[in-house]
């Protein structure tokens, strides 16, 4: 984890600074002196090279600072802690209904494999892997909110009712260009462990096709897909950039893109971090379910 995150930091340091355009420029505006540009620039330590900036970036994350926000003026973390809750509720409001839409589909396309059901869901799922999740949330934005009213176009809310409700367009958004992945895998991996010798053997024994399917059928196909939704679920954190600047969600993934335009580097390379630990930490949690699954896999 730790030469993941240090590569990831490194990398992210040098992009950012490789970006034309000075943050305090943007942020004093054209009018402002040199003599004050000079001063911010020693205020924040842009004025040092490269290299000391990242060192001064590493000691201070080591002691749990990431410094100050050149355009907010405030604190990066306490920062990040005002948006945090809008993007973890928007993740785990995606994953739910992702979960919701793969299981039910993949089970039905494999029960009814090569016949009208199975046809449609392959279809469908098909389909969603062609649909770019910005297009699909502009698409759904026009129709649900724009049309319909039904939804806000949008916006957080205040209260829980109000978060389901406000991102209910946006969650339904990644969870359809989550799912069509993972119907496609379910699905594959359930029509093996169907055809499978232990299954043969199960019904010789007379036991009920329902137990069969629920005890060990689901269990063991679950485990690629897991593994798969991990990988997934990187790109499910990265792409909450886009989807979080389609919906205006006031969260970490648009702040993450305002921040570039202003180059805000504090913040930038605090929302960076913050993403990939996250990835990293989800990843571990993955293996740790798969072998709960299948004693037979050693970390």
């Amino acid at each position: 984890m730790i030469p993941v995150l240090f590569g990831i930091s490194l990398i992210t340091f040098i992009l950012i600074h490789s970006i034309p355009g000075d943050p305090v420029r943007i942020l004093l505006g054209p009018r402002a002196t040199q003599e004050v540009i000079d001063a911010v620039h020693a205020q924040y330590g842009l004025d040092k090279p490269i290299y000391i900036q990242y060192g001064y970036f590493l000691v201070n994350l080591a002691k749990g600072d990431m410094g100050r926000s050149i355009v907010f003026k405030m604190p990066v973390l306490a920062l990040i802690g005002e948006r945090i809750s809008a993007t973890f509720f928007l993740l785990t409001y995606g994953l739910v209904f992702a979960l919701a839409l793969t299981l039910p589909l993949a089970i039905i396309a494999a029960i009814y494999r090569g016949r009208f059901p199975d046809h449609i869901i392959r279809l469908v799922s098909t389909v969603g892997l062609g649909f770019p999740a910005f297009w699909l949330g502009i698409m759904m934005m026009i129709v649900f909110s724009v049309w319909l009213g039904q939804f806000p176009v949008s916006g957080y809310g205040r209260t829980f009712v109000e978060h389901l409700h406000h991102l209910f367009l946006p969650s339904l958004t990644i969870a359809i260009a989550l799912s069509a992945v993972l119907v496609r895998n379910l699905r594959a991996s359930l029509l093996v462990e169907m055809d499978s010798d232990y299954v043969a053997a199960s019904r010789a024994k007379g036991l009920p096709e329902r137990w069969i399917f629920l005890r060990h059928v689901i269990r063991n196909s679950l485990i690629p897909t897991i593994n798969l939704l991990g990988v997934n679920l990187g790109w499910l954190i990265g792409g909450t950039v886009v989807i979080e600047t389609v919906f205006s969600v006031p969260g970490l993934g648009s702040l993450l893109v305002s921040s570039i335009f202003t180059r805000d580097y504090m913040v930038v390379m605090a929302i960076t971090m913050v993403f990939a630990c996250a990835i990293v930490i989800v990843n571990f949690i993955v293996d740790i379910v798969t072998v709960a699954l299948d004693p037979r896999i050693a970390l």
